[in-house]
């Protein structure tokens, strides 16, 4: 009983130590997709099954050459001094000279590692764009989310409007507020990169927008006016009730249109981990700012030491230096080893004497061979050695330039980095004043100091500044990303 309670306990602990990894990567995470988009992504398997393929080749360089075999028979056999030949057999095996074997292995090695390194470039970009496109998603859930809060605002404004109409010297003891909205929530839009102010239309926070939109809800009050003259009574405040249902017909139509984005954006997410196109995603309702902290040399010494597209120029040049090490070897001689193996019959008898048989008639001849292959005419084997020359200092020069490229790329894309790191500082104290602003204007509303125009105005530029702040970190978020694509994905995690 003792040692069935010890095994017991052993395959519990064994149990829950295997499923530890798997508890810390949750089926929505941003882990779990990447892995699905490295097991499923077409065009990442088509560039894996490549470098297979070319792991193939190194036996193929390795191996000796065919031997040749040589029959011929003849049709009448030939008398021949102890009979008569009726065939001949000729096995040759050629050997090329010493180390031309290892040179062609190394190369077709070397051309297998460039392979892979094409492979991981591959796989490097497919993680991009999974992170970019997971930006995205996560981006337009929080505008969604916006969208869905300013509404609710609305609402409440509108029943404070309401209530104006119907008590419109109440104002101030009414006793009722509009909440402002929570510290936390944030806009975003439809993608990081492009500014993203398409979903709100009617919330975009330049002045030119604002009195446009001022303008049309102006007419929208004297419509509504207009229609309370003709009605017989001219209810006061009832512009601001229909100000506040125009403004919620347009956030309606922003919430309809970001539902739409959202069903194309997964789409195109599922496409990367190649699932149906109506695969549900899930992706937080906020997006927040990854951790990353830039050094300028050990990214830089990253770069060279792990940045696939350095690897595989790299291997380039080794496989042309081994390509002109066999060039210089191929122009040596050749040398083979055979065997003739001539079959004779018997001769005929002689006429003249028919009792006397030749000697040694009708005896199998065995013959060893040698032979070697004369390189002589030079030039085309020169002209290989420096073609391979050319190739490898040509594969340099061009390792030389991509380095200069990625380090410009890498400046390139700290600066943008700092940019947004700045913007989204702004966007905070922004958001800020904006917050308090707007809970001062409401209550300035509600106590009839101020009319409902400052308040949708201060209310926009609320949200325009949680707008921009989560575009800013998206954006952010996809420079690290693409900071670490030129580390490789290998040993770096978002």
């Amino acid at each position: 009983m003792k040692q069935y309670n010890i095994n017991r306990l052993f395959i519990i602990l064994l149990g829950f130590m295997i499923t530890l990894p798997l508890k810390s990567q949750t089926a929505d995470s941003l882990d779990h997709y990447l892995e699905i988009a490295g097991k499923n992504n077409p065009g990442l398997n088509a560039d894996f099954l490549a470098y297979k393929a070319s792991l193939e080749k190194v036996p193929q360089a390795g191996a000796w050459p065919d031997p040749n075999l040589d029959i011929g028979f003849f049709l009448k056999p030939m008398d021949i001094v102890g009979g008569r030949q009726i065939a001949d057999f000729t096995l040759m095996q050629m050997f090329p000279w010493f180390g031309t074997k290892k040179a062609a292995q190394t190369e077709a090695t070397h051309m297998a590692k460039m392979a892979y390194e094409k492979f991981r470039e591959t796989r490097d970009n497919l993680y991009l764009q999974v992170y970019t496109q997971w930006y995205i998603l996560a981006t337009l859930a929080e505008q969604l989310n916006n969208n869905r809060e300013n509404l609710q605002l609305l609402k409440q404004l509108e029943e404070l409007a309401i209530r104006k109409v119907s008590s419109p010297y109440s104002g101030s003891s009414s006793g009722y507020t509009v909440p402002a909205p929570s510290p936390a929530t944030k806009s975003s839009s439809s993608s990081p990169t492009s500014g993203g102010m398409a979903g709100m239309g009617s919330m975009g926070g330049s002045t030119t927008s604002s009195a446009t939109t001022s303008s049309s809800m102006s007419g929208m009050g004297s419509a509504g006016s207009s229609m309370s003259s003709g009605m017989g009574s001219a209810a006061p405040g009832m512009s601001d009730v229909l100000r506040v249902q125009l403004e919620m017909v347009e956030i309606e139509n922003n919430i309809e249109s970001i539902l739409s984005d959202i069903a194309a954006e997964k789409a195109k997410f599922n496409a990367l981990l190649n699932r149906p196109v109506d695969f549900e995603v899930v992706v937080p309702d906020s997006i927040s700012k990854v951790d990353y902290l830039f050094y300028k040399v050990s990214s830089m010494r990253e770069i060279e030491k792990q940045n696939p597209m350095l690897g595989m120029l790299e291997e380039e040049e080794q496989a042309y230096r081994a390509k002109r090490e066999m060039d210089q070897k191929m122009s040596y001689p050749m040398f083979g080893i055979g065997l003739q193996y001539m079959l004779i019959g018997k001769s005929k008898p002689d006429p003249m004497n028919p009792g006397v048989a030749p000697e040694m008639t009708g005896m199998d001849m065995v013959m060893p061979m040698f032979s070697i292959t004369i390189p002589l005419y030079r030039n085309k084997y020169n002209a290989q050695q420096r073609e391979s020359r050319f190739m490898w200092q040509s594969a340099r020069e061009k390792y030389n330039n991509t380095i200069n490229i990625l380090q410009s790329d890498l400046f390139k894309l700290k600066q943008q980095l700092d940019n947004a790191e700045r913007k989204i500082a702004l966007y905070r104290k922004q958001e800020q004043l904006a917050r308090t602003t707007y809970q001062l204007v409401v209550q300035e509303f509600v106590s009839a100091k101020s009319d409902l125009t400052n308040v949708i105005q201060v209310q926009r530029q609320l949200l325009d500044y949680q707008l921009r702040q989560a575009e800013t970190i998206a954006e952010y978020n996809t420079i690290v990303a693409s900071i670490q694509k030129l580390h490789s994905f290998d040993t770096t995690n978002i």
